[in-house]
């Protein structure tokens, strides 16, 4: 578990990035900025892992990175304290119940692989593309590797722009109860469901309405 202060120790810090990268499947930069930015949060919000919804996380990206933040902060879809808002940016809000403090933190426009690996994206774009040889794969993954370490120690307000924010606390998450739809006669939240023609169908099996070209 991580302390209030963050991950603790440099050797808990290693074994807490470890194990977002075994949750994750691989390591990536992506994982990495979401590591770093649970735990500026955990350390700045003096919060430590939420075992319920003592904290909340409102991520702008569905990317490798909030893999990390789950792993870090606790907080996850399943209990209701991880919103996704797809705003297609690399920031997150964390917001601690306790206390009602809140911190933004969006990625610096600033920070650029680049700078810290010049020859990082151009053997990725080769990855990717499965254009690169075996010495190509085997050089980008040490090359990864460099990149992923340099931002585990990199100065915070290098890789975040970081502000204090006074947010609109969500609610706990809130258990509805389940009716059946009409059609499919599958049980959905009632909070879930759409009144149709008298009846009552889930999203899958009503018909979206829209005036909208």
């Amino acid at each position: 578990m991580c302390s209030n202060s963050g991950p603790g120790t440099p050797g808990e810090a290693r074994d807490r990035f470890a194990e977002a990268v075994a949750f994750h499947g691989h390591v990536c930069p992506g994982l990495a900025m979401g590591y770093r930015a649970a735990e500026i949060a955990l350390s700045r919000l003096r919060s430590g892992r939420s075992e319920d919804e003592e904290l909340v996380t409102i991520t702008e990206t569905d990317a490798c990175s909030v893999d990390a933040i789950q792993v870090l902060t606790g907080c996850t879809a399943g209990k209701g304290n991880l919103l996704f808002r797809d705003h297609g940016k690399q920031a997150f809000t964390f917001i601690n119940r306790k206390t009602g403090a809140a911190l933004r933190l969006v990625a610096n426009p600033s920070f650029d692989i680049e700078s810290l690996d010049p020859e990082f994206a151009p053997l990725r774009k080769r990855v990717m593309q499965r254009e690169a040889t075996d010495s190509e794969r085997a050089a980008f993954q040490d090359h990864m590797n460099r990149v992923v370490d340099a931002i585990l120690k990199a100065p915070d307000d290098y890789l975040f722009i970081i502000r204090q924010v006074d947010p609109v606390i969500p609610e706990p998450a809130r258990i509805f109860r389940s009716v059946p739809c009409a059609k499919c006669s599958e049980m959905t939240a009632e909070s879930r469901i759409r009144v149709e023609e008298g009846e009552f169908l889930c999203y899958a099996c009503s018909k979206d309405y829209s005036r909208c070209l």
